[in-house]
């Protein structure tokens, strides 16, 4: 027997066992596979009438197979000597199956989708009231369900940013950055963070880490400016300053900070 054929003995034989696990998408294209190896291989009498049998057995455990009968409806109404009519439709039910998969995975996409918005709303309205503790449990459980979310970190981070909790906005964003980090804006956030709790010299390192991949944002300089602010380098908030009104002349907040840092260089 030609490796085609001994391929699709085993595929035959495994639709039943697909079934019984739920996998009907794999069951229907095994049976899809196996017939179209059948039909492109000269078989002689006797693995003629033995593939009759196995086709007609895996056909009969597909039409009596209730998920599928779900997805398609119609008989696969398989015949000795009528396997190319049968072909068609079996393409027809892998096609159906398929898109029934591609729903169910859309449809536990936007489930998934809503709980973790749910999830968002509630824990939002537990910093708003002030209960860190628990707003932290919930988002924490939320990062180990979608645990390959960053922009989900992100986002908990700045929540934490917005709301003053420092430390749990660097701890979550600094996990959005380990798995994304192309994702530049986070520096900055980083750096937020960090000069709120003051850790200026690693604030410092993240914000210069930013300036490397967007080194034309004005608003980057300022916030580097803020940190040199805090920090009382009064020479270096003069250069943030500078560099962010070469690169926005009309930054009016720019300007101030730059004269501010003048004056307290003057005295």
């Amino acid at each position: 027997m030609s490796n085609d054929l001994t391929k699709a003995r085993q595929l035959l034989t495994q639709v039943r066992s697909l079934l019984r696990q739920g996998k009907v998408m794999p069951a229907a294209q095994s049976f899809h596979e196996a017939l179209v190896l059948v039909l492109k291989n000269p078989l002689m009498k006797a693995e003629r009438e033995e593939f009759e049998r196995m086709l007609a057995d895996a056909s009969a455990y597909l039409d009596n197979d209730p998920e599928l009968r779900k997805v398609f409806p119609l008989k696969i109404d398989y015949k000795p000597g009528a396997e190319r009519q049968v072909l068609d439709t079996v393409r027809e039910l892998v096609k159906a199956v398929n898109e029934a998969a591609v729903n169910e995975a859309q449809e536990h996409i936007k489930a998934m989708e809503a709980r973790k918005q749910s999830e968002l709303d509630r824990g939002q309205k537990l910093l708003d009231d002030k209960d860190y503790d628990a707003a932290n449990g919930v988002f924490r459980q939320l990062v180990v369900e979608f645990s390959d979310d960053p922009a989900l970190k992100g986002d908990i981070g700045e929540r934490f940013l917005k709301a003053g909790r420092y430390e749990e906005a660097f701890d979550y964003l600094a996990q959005a950055l380990d798995q994304s980090p192309e994702s530049v804006h986070l520096y900055n956030r980083i750096g937020m963070a960090l000069r709120k709790m003051g850790k200026f010299d690693v604030a410092e390192k993240y914000y210069f880490k930013a300036a490397q991949y967007t080194g034309r944002d004005p608003n980057l300089f300022f916030n580097i400016g803020r940190l040199y602010v805090d920090w009382r380098k009064w020479d270096k908030v003069a250069k943030a300053a500078s560099a962010a009104l070469q690169l926005k002349p009309d930054f009016d907040e720019a300007r101030k900070m730059l004269e501010f840092a003048t004056r307290q260089m003057g005295k």
